[in-house]
């Protein structure tokens, strides 16, 4: 959108239909926030969620509150309600642990659906934490090897030795999206399972497992989801592995039986077997509360929302900030997640003197200025703002205020 103005931002604004979610969000005053695809705005119905079951399902419930208030059904609950926002069935999800842990769940139990095979491929520069799983779980099984191939070349390594596939559907540092159907039906062709990590997709763009066959997924609740810092993850097992499926975390709340306290183990029915320990009360609860802001929502209308302003914000920042900040995401928005990425050497500073001026996206070594966009609350006129905002740090040298340069523990 060449030549665009802020009035032709509000005018776009007043026209979206997806206006009304935003005051569902306590954004704060003087805040672009662009970093919804880290940790998502805290929803208003949280707070009121959280602040009930504290003071009355805890306070005055106490442990009875794990039946008279449900506290017991929340991972089914939850999973639930995420589904269709994956294109899963309701009992084809629940929600437990972290990604990470989810992640050696389903690897590992993976493996055990394919026994004679002993090879997972992933590519280079997927999210860290699902390659680190991947070399722990290959240290448990020292047959175990794991296939890091690029992506362009992911499919020509797929063969009979292959037992699962894994991949992240939208890459965390560029926004590149997979073909999740093409490659998973590349997967199948030789036998092998497919596990998709969806973390920076589930809430942002449309997802049909179901469609695409996918047989195992994991994603977290805390970025487009808006389920709060260390939100709980949620997990998919396709219907048709289900039964078969054997999580290596047994623990009781996976159990048939949990508060029979027998001492042999026998795995729940259904995705119950994938619990493990005690689920995380006040974490589910937010989970909860906050996934009603995209009840009745068309995530059509919210992809074709953030693929316009991903494309508002690329052609602002060619236009105005020169060629200094190069693009390191796809320019076609159907190939790309709900964020920008920028290419700087000095990607860090930069991002801090945004922050300092009220714009707060985030940065990932050695040099990429990430920018999220969550479609229920940015609005047309804060992708104006922020380029505004980084014109005038590029253009004044703000960044290089030596205090720009001091790297935190979080980036």
């Amino acid at each position: 959108m060449s030549h665009l103005s802020r009035e032709a931002c509000l005018a776009l604004d007043e026209a979206d239909p997806l206006r009304d979610r935003r005051d569902l969000f306590d954004l704060p005053e003087g805040i672009i926030y662009l970093d919804g695809n880290s940790l998502g705005v805290l929803p208003r119905a949280v707070s009121a969620r959280l602040a009930q079951v504290v003071a009355e399902e805890w306070g005055r419930g106490l442990i009875r509150s794990w039946n008279t208030a449900g506290w017991i059904d929340l991972p089914v609950r939850v999973g639930s309600r995420i589904a269709p926002l994956i294109g899963a069935h309701a009992d084809e999800v629940i929600a437990c642990d972290s990604t990470s842990v989810n992640l050696f769940k389903l690897a590992a139990g993976a493996l055990a659906l394919r026994p004679d095979r002993k090879v997972i491929v992933t590519e280079p520069g997927n999210f860290p934490s699902d390659l680190y799983i991947l070399q722990g779980l290959s240290d448990l099984r020292p047959d175990l090897e794991i296939r890091v191939v690029p992506r362009d070349l992911l499919v020509q390594a797929l063969d009979d030795t292959v037992a699962l596939l894994l991949l992240t559907q939208v890459h965390y540092k560029t926004g590149e999206v997979h073909d999740m159907a093409a490659l998973t039906e590349g997967a199948h062709a030789v036998g092998a399972l497919t596990l998709w990590d969806l973390s920076h997709s589930t809430g942002a763009l449309p997802v049909d497992l179901t469609r695409a066959k996918v047989d195992l997924a994991v994603g977290c609740g805390y970025k487009y989801l808006n389920g709060g810092p260390g939100a709980p993850s949620f997990t998919y097992v396709a219907r048709r592995h289900q039964e078969g499926f054997r999580s290596p975390l047994t623990g009781w709340m996976g159990h048939a039986q949990p508060f029979a306290f027998v001492d042999d183990y026998r795995p729940g029915a259904g995705m119950a077997r994938l619990l493990c320990g005690t689920p995380q009360i006040l974490g589910m609860a937010a989970l909860e509360a906050a996934l009603s802001a995209f009840d009745g929502v068309d995530m059509a209308v919210v992809r074709d929302k953030s693929i316009v302003l991903g494309n508002q914000f690329l052609s602002l920042v060619a236009e105005r900030c020169g060629g200094d900040l190069v693009p390191a995401c796809p320019a076609d928005g159907r190939l790309r997640g709900s964020q920008i990425c920028l290419r700087h050497p000095s990607g860090y500073a930069i991002m801090q003197a945004l922050i300092a001026r009220g714009v707060i996206g985030d940065f990932r070594a050695p040099d990429i200025l990430r920018f999220g966009f969550t479609p229920l609350y940015t609005r047309h006129v804060d992708v104006w703002d922020a380029v505004e905002h980084l014109v005038q740090v590029m253009s004044s040298g703000a960044w290089r205020d030596p205090r720009f340069a001091a790297v935190a523990a979080v980036t």
